[in-house]
């Protein structure tokens, strides 16, 4: 699990030459899942995510498709506004 300062960066990552290399032969290390492995959130600043929450969004993910509380890259959401303060 990593925590990512927004989805554009994310993405930088994920697509940029060396990652994407690798990931385009990860069929050849892992068998297809069947469920969502990947899952994206919100969470406020200084916040912690646990593995409890992430299973609780992939949960949510596989049950509602992309939502504003559990989403992916293919179909991401933009943060919720911040309080004021």
């Amino acid at each position: 699990m990593s925590v990512w300062e927004s989805v554009d960066t994310l993405r930088a990552y994920v697509y940029a030459a060396g990652h994407a290399s690798v990931l385009r032969r990860r069929r050849k290390w892992f068998a297809p899942l069947g469920s969502a492995h990947l899952v994206l959130w919100w969470v406020p600043a200084g916040h912690r995510p646990t593995l409890d929450e992430a299973r609780a969004r992939l949960d949510q993910l596989d049950a509602a498709g992309s939502t504003a509380e559990a989403f992916t890259l293919r179909v991401a959401f933009d943060p919720p506004p911040r309080p004021p303060g």
